[in-house]
């Protein structure tokens, strides 16, 4: 029998730490620096109070702060719960006070991991899976960089040169952006002329360059008006144009780093025969659960985790009212959501059973999810039984 529970609020530079009884009785509240030496010393201080007995851990982040703290409960075998911190908030409100300091979101952590039995079991995740979250976590900032400076980029073009602005996809094309980074305006293009700009492009390695250069004489042709404030608007789009081509170049690198370390993982072979799964999403797929599932203990309850097994909503007369949950992880439903997106063009099996969903009257995201979910009920087999994924047979019509 648990006797123990240990809150932990944690912080960049210090934790709190509120232990309690099974009685609900405090018997330790201290503020602990984040350094290895003090939370060792909590450690020792805790199972002192605990006498032999088990302790539980719980507390309000699974990563970031609390990185070394988690890995020195779980070097020496503590049971470490967790607990999201819109949980922590909404419990709060049930306690005496108003008031907000550490100490309290503590105790409401480690009173709320007492009282409750459906909090999932915190684990450290191994070296690779760790690694990986770090990698895709860069990625996504880089990407999210990558996409307001193009928004700003286009936004900015259409200040002084829209026709400029609507002959690229700037997104998709790299010599596009290398255009920009020195012929930006009409009268520039213009007076430098198709022939020189399609000569340079292809000296820099471009690609479509003649393409290109084409298209950006016809539009400046179609502008011969200079707008106010031209000279400063072209010197922020060259910026911009160099900012994005170079986070392409981060990305390109981060991918390859990706692609490099998911295949040490010892599920990565099963993730990849999934149809829909790269490398990328494989990799996010691990780094978001740790490469161990069976934490979640069954499919219905890592359906749950992921925000892919709707929660009801009854209320008097009104039944089968379902939702998705407020609480899920939302890295995990963007990776079976994408799965399956790519997968409707390369499986046949997740094709016709979407398309069967939406003969049903689904729209498409409902299509998707419910994909979504059949697809996790797959993954989970596979990763069960270490089994790759086999193509159901395609069934031939019959000859007349």
């Amino acid at each position: 029998m648990v006797q123990l529970w240990a809150g932990i609020d944690a912080g960049k530079a210090h934790h709190h730490c509120f232990v309690i009884d099974a009685d609900g009785n405090r018997l330790l509240s201290q503020r602990i620096p984040n350094d290895e030496p003090a939370l060792l010393q909590l450690l020792d201080d805790v199972l002192e109070l605990a006498d032999g007995d088990p302790v539980v851990w719980a507390m309000d982040l699974n990563h970031g702060g609390p990185a070394l703290l988690i890995a020195l409960l779980a070097s020496h075998g503590q049971d470490v719960l967790y607990i999201p911190g819109r949980t922590v908030h909404h419990a709060s409100k049930i306690y005496r006070g108003e008031g907000k300091t550490d100490a309290k979101d503590a105790a409401v952590i480690a009173d709320q991991a007492r009282m409750r039995n459906d909090l999932q079991p915190l684990r450290a995740g191994d070296e690779v899976s760790t690694g990986l979250r770090l990698l895709t976590a860069r990625r996504a900032d880089k990407a999210a960089d990558r996409v307001r400076a193009l928004n700003r980029l286009q936004a900015q073009l259409l200040e002084y040169f829209p026709a400029l602005e609507r002959a690229f996809d700037y997104s998709r094309s790299k010599a596009a952006l290398m255009l920009l980074s020195k012929y930006r305006t009409p009268d520039g293009i213009r007076r430098a002329g198709q022939t020189r700009i399609h000569a340079w492009l292809k000296k820099h390695g471009a690609r479509s360059s003649a393409a290109v250069a084409t298209a950006a004489v016809e539009a400046a042709k179609s502008q011969h008006t200079i707008v106010p404030a031209q000279h400063m608007g072209e010197g922020i789009v060259a910026a911009l144009a160099k900012e994005i081509l170079t986070l392409n170049d981060e990305l390109a690198d981060i991918d390859a780093m990706i692609n490099e370390k998911v295949t040490e993982h010892q599920h990565t072979q099963v993730l990849l025969s999934m149809p829909g799964f790269g490398p990328v999403l494989a990799a996010e797929f691990l780094g978001a659960t740790g490469g161990d599932l069976t934490v979640f203990q069954t499919a219905d309850r890592f359906a749950g985790v992921v925000g892919l097994a709707p929660a009801p909503r009854d209320s008097g007369r009104i039944s089968g009212n379902h939702h998705r949950p407020r609480r899920y992880d939302r890295r995990l439903l963007r990776v079976f959501y994408l799965s399956g997106l790519s997968a409707l063009k390369s499986c046949p099996a997740s094709r016709g059973y979407y398309d069967r969903k939406r003969m049903e009257g689904k729209s498409h995201i409902q299509a998707m999810l419910s994909l979504a979910r059949r697809r996790l009920n797959v993954l989970w087999a596979m990763l069960r039984d270490g089994s790759l994924y086999t193509p159901m047979p395609v069934a031939l019509p019959l000859a007349a």
